[in-house]
């Protein structure tokens, strides 16, 4: 099965693609010849997720799948949220994102926030939504190398590295898009079974 995943991001690309088991194909943006920036108007994660995943469908009549992602911060009552990726203005800087949230929080003890990924599936024209959510904190500076976004100051539930210091595998199998995804391939298996 080929499978469009409607990101320009290459290190979410890459990171996706690890999960994908044998049978399916998985397809970035720049793939198919797609070089659309897919405007994410919505006003919720879900909302953005199905517009960027029919934009897709529509346009090049392929199975695709969107996501989109949000860091939701207790103390600032659940921003950036939807604005996660241009925190700090349009150009979507990751280390701009950070600085301005790490500036936001500086004298704040509650320090919880949580990462959550909402994926739409347009497949064959129908519709399907999966959701991965893991509980964490903010640390006070950033850490580790790996990963993207807000990956080095982001610290899990039941670990002390940030998701920067984890290894792929490990980040894979606890993190919020992990989570998601793997719920797709779920339905996905049901799909191929019928």
């Amino acid at each position: 099965m080929k499978l469009v995943f409607a990101t320009h991001n290459n290190n979410k690309f890459e990171e996706v693609k690890e999960l994908m088991p044998q049978g399916i194909t998985l397809l970035s943006l720049q793939m198919i010849g797609c070089n659309d920036e897919i405007a994410e108007t919505g006003d919720t994660l879900e909302e953005n997720a199905i517009i960027k995943a029919n934009h897709i469908h529509r346009k090049y009549g392929l199975n695709c799948f969107a996501d989109d992602t949000g860091l939701l911060v207790d103390a600032l009552n659940g921003a950036p949220g939807v604005f996660s990726a241009r925190y700090a203005g349009a150009h979507k800087n990751a280390n701009d994102n950070m600085e301005k949230l790490l500036a936001e929080l500086r004298d704040t003890p509650n320090r919880q926030a949580r990462f959550e990924t909402v994926i739409a599936l347009n497949i064959n024209g129908e519709t399907a939504i999966f959701t991965g959510t893991v509980e964490g904190r903010i640390i006070e500076g950033k850490r580790g190398d790996q990963g993207f976004g807000y990956d080095p100051i982001f610290v899990p539930e039941g670990y002390d590295k940030t998701f920067a210091e984890l290894p792929l595998e490990i980040k894979n199998k606890i993190s919020h898009r992990g989570l998601a995804i793997n719920q797709l391939l779920r339905f996905l298996e049901t799909l191929t079974i019928r």
